[in-house]
């Protein structure tokens, strides 16, 4: 039985890990796509383009927001991100479980477009945890980081939107635990119909003397 691909969006406030997690996801389990957003904010130090995102120009994004390139799009702190539309489907096509890691706006967009769709949130187990790990990353000015805190405000009203929360305090044990809420979603009946349907004809057919 062929296994069906799950659209798995995770989400969470700036500083909570979110990239950390998806990087040890998938070096441990090769059944996930992480897809590349497009974004164009500035490339961090050892960011590389078309691994960690495509970096566009404003005007090549919103190029590609005409051409509907894109899956969904959300502004951040005066940035945009956006996912490319064809790599989702051909990995989904595949069998592959496809994860997104998008900014509540997005995670919206996803839910509306596909109901199916699983959606995580990522949290550090206080907010000072928080404030912490923005400031020592050293990658931004006090403004910016005043800014995703009051972000961080703004989605932690969102919250409630999301199936599931992921607290964030230990690496390993975080990722097994996104690992095994997505391996649970792939034993819900809708994705294991072919199987349902297949023992129903066997049971018919036994109930027929065959």
């Amino acid at each position: 039985m062929d296994r069906q691909g799950i659209l798995i969006v995770v989400s969470g406030f700036s500083g909570a890990g979110k990239g950390t997690i998806m990087k040890e996801l998938l070096k441990k389990h090769e059944q996930y796509a992480l897809s590349v957003s497009a974004t164009t904010r500035d490339a961090r130090q050892g960011e590389t383009e078309g691994k960690d995102y495509f970096f566009k120009t404003k005007e090549q994004f919103e190029q590609m927001i005409a051409e509907d390139a894109l899956i969904e799009y959300a502004c951040y702190v005066n940035n945009y991100y956006g996912t490319p539309k064809v790599y989702v489907e051909e990995m989904l096509s595949r069998g592959r479980d496809v994860i997104l890691e998008i900014e509540i706006q997005g995670a919206r967009e996803i839910k509306r477009k596909f109901p199916e769709a699983v959606l995580l949130f990522v949290t550090t187990k206080n907010a000072q945890i928080l404030k912490e790990r923005l400031t020592s990353r050293g990658t931004e000015s006090p403004e910016v980081i005043n800014q995703r805190l009051e972000r961080a405000i703004q989605e932690s009203e969102g919250i409630e939107e999301y199936d599931y929360l992921v607290v964030n305090d230990e690496l390993n044990v975080c990722v097994e635990e996104i690992h095994s809420i997505i391996e649970s979603e792939h034993r819900k009946i809708r994705y294991n119909m072919d199987l349902v349907n297949k023992v129903r004809e066997e049971l018919k057919r036994f109930s027929e003397g065959e």
